[in-house]
């Protein structure tokens, strides 16, 4: 780490290891300094570089940090052998700054401390860790701007990845930039969609002019353009190979390398280079090669364990292979894979043995178990159960993946068949968490060859199905949960309840596709089996899903409400229900209990983000987001979704693939519209997942119903409604009778009623009521119609259906104006348009506009000066603002910095052509009922309207 340009090398200095690999790179110089540029006025921006190794990305890096005097330049380089060490990329990059930590609010302060073993305690949740870094970064900027330089993301350790790249896509103006350079090919997916650089081979000019500067002479035409066309352009390629040949070799061609991988030829040089040294010089780069994190003091303790002193260093530095400084730093990061491949077995476990005897066991007791597990060859009890005390430590810190690498290497070192199969069980349910399946896979094949006894066999299926359905999250894992459940279930143990509700929640995705037969089977089982008294949540809602599964939605409406209402009773220090809130919501919605659902789903952001849930955080916030949609609050909606799809991105987790393409659906944006339909259409078939494709039915039908092509919106409906199960099911049948009246195809119509009340009649919530009523209109005559939408209106006016009221009221114009009652026609029409207009669903807005010109009426369209040219971020933060909380406040709701709420707001005042934080209150729309310190109008993207009939 640190803070200035790199200090210069004993002998060589820095610029003449790297600078030749910049010729040709004047494009890509230009762009990084535009980088630097933009944080100098408060810009901050990111970079990834991507090429193939030895293409020049390490010295671009080199490039940024000499050409930014004027900031401080804080590093980290991935290291292979620690991607499984949790949070040791991020610990490289922000030690230098550690004592900033102090300055953070409690909960981030601690899950950093936490993280990185400085403080004992519960596990940190992966997104308050990097909730805190962003904090950390950008109260670092605040004194002079920063530059982090990220080397070899591909081996950052996935937390110290997810957390990065969680910050890097919420950088805006807290004069910050990240550049990351990762190798091609290689797989880097929490940096997908950050801005790119592709760093290619340099054009054939350029790289002859290379080639030149280090053979001396005149070299062989032939083998120049050989040498220049096996490279592609790769310039460390072109600096390294040559060094390689003989005179013969470049004189007449004969002799060259055969094509093959280029990081191979590369690397293989480096050994070449390694292996010329003396063996002091060689077994120091093999010490420091094998201490990833550079400790200068630790390394030269252990070169004493094996008789080295300072002298060995001295032919390494004069090579340009290493500098050993302040820190230990390899030329490149293959010069360091180089040394250590150059080193056999044996001499590999006598520096990591050396390496272990120097650490502190008491002050590093997990660094020292990593290093005495690579210094044993065979088995060793003692050494495997101390890799279990290390894992033990790490899942407590929140180091998922490390407790994996951990119970992986300890089960390979147990020499009981019987231990040996429960650490490598422990270590594939460890994998899974960590969201490696096929390391998982790998520990599973190890379990499978010891003894297990029946709960450990159980305890196998389950982590083999959890593996098939983190791949597909289809159709194909219900039948291994389903298994896995059965197997469970005679334990009676917390894991067996987790397992019924994980089949029971892959049952509802996989929909029509699931095998319902075996689905009841498991179900019957599980009511068989005696209740809590009184019923906790979980167990309320396992028996409430069994009993749906069993005896179908009206027998289970009565055992749902009673485990949504546990649920509602719950104390927020209910972990195991917490966990579970997520699917409250969803049963929440299904009941049609708007009220409910949003009080459980407001809960559930807000508990989700105090404890920095990542993994739930995503899915809650998607079900908010929804109860925002049918609010007809759609800002609030897109904000939502857009935080829900950045942390599956970011976390590499299964999209959620429906909510995106049903609010795009109802603002009517058919271009928008049906690229995000078809690509969610092709992922949900893929995958397997039924419900998917009946919701992406249902959107594709709001869509073509408000469009008024009401025959593409039965195509769309009649398929998605044969789905009889969860998931807002009904929605499918309401867009079904609408397309269909409007079609002339009323058979249809009446069919999808009576199924619908079926669903509304045992629900009974106003929203049910009034959405059967609003139905029901539309395949009635007469004055028995209008008594049926003044009912629909009536009762969809008090609560959270906004949207479906201005629907009701459009559908109720329209009937008035075809029965030639033209005022009252318009009254309906125009509060329709109102409504429609202000939500932004355009589409069927126009329908109520086109209905309301047929009556005499103009409906006056929103001007340039409206809240609709905001984006959803601005629209969030104008809202906040305009609810009175302070930028800090804001940006701690939306974990974003100061600076970037402070740079939203600078927009959103020449938009709505307003100078104060005070007008923002006349200007946004907000309940009276609510005030800054209700816990649902402090930022979770509520905004708790109340639409009322006009």
């Amino acid at each position: 780490m640190t803070s200035h340009p790199l200090p210069g090398w004993r002998g060589v200095p820095p610029r003449a290891q790297w600078r030749p690999l910049l010729r040709g790179r004047r494009g890509e110089c230009e762009a990084l300094d535009r980088q630097l540029r933009g944080i100098a006025v408060g810009q901050s921006s990111v970079q990834v570089l991507r090429g193939e190794p030895g293409v020049g990305k390490t010295a671009l890096l080199e490039y940024v940090a000499e050409r930014a005097p004027e900031c401080r330049v804080v590093r980290a380089v991935g290291v292979q052998s620690e991607m499984e060490l949790a949070y040791a990329g991020l610990h490289q990059l922000c030690r230098g700054m550690l004592a900033g930590v102090e300055g953070l609010s409690g909960p981030q302060r601690d899950a950093l401390r936490v993280a990185f073993g400085v403080k004992e305690g519960g596990t940190p949740d992966r997104f308050a860790v990097a909730v805190a870094v962003l904090s950390l970064l950008s109260a670092a900027a605040e004194a002079k701007p920063l530059v982090c330089l990220i080397d070899d993301a591909q081996w950052l350790d996935r937390a110290s990845a997810q957390a990065l790249a969680f910050v890097a896509r919420r950088l805006r103006a807290e004069r910050i930039a990240m550049v990351f350079a990762v190798r091609e090919p290689g797989p880097a997916p929490e940096l997908a969609g950050l801005p790119e650089l592709v760093v290619a081979g340099l054009p054939d000019s350029e790289a002859r002019l290379l080639l030149a500067s280090v053979i001396p002479g005149r070299l062989d035409e032939r083998v120049r353009d050989r040498i220049v066309a096996e490279t592609r352009g790769n310039p460390l390629a072109l600096l390294e190979l040559p060094r390689g040949m003989t005179p013969a070799d470049l004189a007449g061609g004969f002799g060259l390398p055969d094509a093959g991988s280029l990081t191979g030829r590369i690397e293989q040089v480096f050994v070449g280079r390694v292996e010329s040294l003396p063996p002091d010089s060689r077994q120091l780069m093999l010490i420091a090669a094998a201490e990833a994190l550079g400790d200068v003091p630790l390394l030269w303790r252990a070169a004493r364990q094996v008789g080295l002193g300072p002298e060995a260093a001295a032919p390494a530095e004069a090579a340009g292979l290493v500098e050993f400084g302040v820190h230990v730093r390899f030329r490149h990061p293959l010069v360091r894979s180089a040394a250590y491949r150059a080193a056999s077995p044996r001499e590999r476990r006598e520096v990591h043995r050396a390496l272990a005897d120097a650490i502190d066991g008491d002050t590093y007791p997990d660094r020292r178990a990593w290093h005495r597990a690579h210094a044993t060859a065979g088995l060793d009890e003692t050494v495997a159960a101390e890799l279990e005390r290390s894992a033990a430590r790490a899942q407590r810190r929140g180091g998922v993946a490390a407790a994996a690498a951990f119970l992986q290497r300890a089960a390979e070192l147990t020499p009981d068949p019987g231990c040996r199969g429960e650490r490598a069980l422990a270590g594939a349910e460890a994998k899974i968490d960590a969201a490696a399946p096929d390391a998982a896979s790998a520990l599973l094949a190890m379990a499978d060859l010891c003894p297990l006894d029946d709960y450990q066999r159980a305890r196998f299926q389950r982590v083999r199905a959890q593996i098939a359905f983190s791949l597909s999250r289809g159709s194909d894992a219900l039948p291994l949960l389903l298994d896995a459940a059965k197997g469970l279930a005679g334990f009676g143990t917390g894991l067996a309840r987790e397992t019924h509700l994980e089949a029971f929640t892959a049952a509802i995705s996989a929909g029509r596709l699931g095998d319902h037969h075996r689905v009841r089977r498991v179900a019957a089982a599980a009511l068989a089996a005696p209740p809590t008294q009184p019923p906790d949540p979980v167990t309320a809602l396992i028996r409430g899903l069994a009993t749906l599964f069993t005896e179908g939605f009206a027998a289970a409406v009565p055992p749902l409400r009673t485990a949504l209402e546990a649920f509602r009773r719950a104390d927020g220090e209910a972990t195991e229900a917490n966990r579970w809130l997520w699917l409250a919501c969803r049963i929440a919605s299904d009941l049609w209990d708007d009220r409910l659902w949003d009080e459980l789903a407001d809960r559930g952001v807000r508990l989700a983000r105090e404890a920095g849930a990542l993994g739930i955080l995503p899915i809650v916030a998607s079900y908010r987001a929804g109860a925002h949609l049918h609010a007809g609050e759609f800002d609030a909606a897109s904000a939502l979704m857009e935080e829900s799809a950045a942390i599956t991105q970011t976390t590499g987790t299964a999209p959620l693939l429906y909510s995106t393409p049903m609010l795009a659906a109802y603002r009517g944006d058919e271009a928008r519209a049906m690229p995000l339909l078809d690509a969610a259409l092709h992922d949900a078939t893929t995958r397997g997942q039924g419900l998917a494709l009946s919701m992406l039915g249902c959107a594709r039908a709001v869509l073509f119903n408000g469009l008024a092509r009401y025959e593409e919106a039965v195509a769309a409906a009649a398929p998605a409604s044969a789905e009889d199960g969860l998931g807002l099911y009904s929605l499918v049948l309401i867009e079904l009778i609408e397309g269909a009246v409007r079609s002339e195809r009323r058979e249809l119509a009446a069919a999808a009623l009576e199924r619908l009340t079926e669903r509304t009649r045992v629900s009974g919530t106003d929203w049910a009521l009034g959405i059967e009523a609003r139905s029901r209109a539309l395949l009635t005559e007469g004055p028995a119609a209008e008594a049926l939408y003044e009912e629909a209106v009536a009762r969809l006016a008090d609560g959270r259906a906004a949207l479906h009221l201005a629907r009701a009221q459009l559908l109720y114009g329209e009937w008035l104006r075809r029965e030639n009652r033209r005022l009252d026609a318009r009254r309906q029409l125009g509060a329709a348009f109102d409504l429609l207009d202000g939500f932004g669903a355009r589409a069927f807005a126009e329908r109520a506009r086109r209905e309301l010109l047929a009556t005499g009426e103009t409906a006056r369209r929103r001007g340039p000066d409206t809240l609709g040219l905001l984006t959803p971020q601005e629209a969030e933060i104008a809202r906040l603002a305009g609810n009175g909380l302070t930028n800090p406040e804001i940006a701690a709701k939306l974990f974003i910095s100061p600076r970037t709420v402070e740079y939203h707001l600078r927009k959103v005042f020449p938009k709505l052509n307003i100078s104060s934080r005070k007008e923002l209150r006349d200007t946004w729309p907000v309940s009276p009922v609510l005030s800054p310190g209700h816990p649902t109008g402090e930022g979770d993207g509520s905004d708790h309207r109340r639409a009322t009939p006009q």
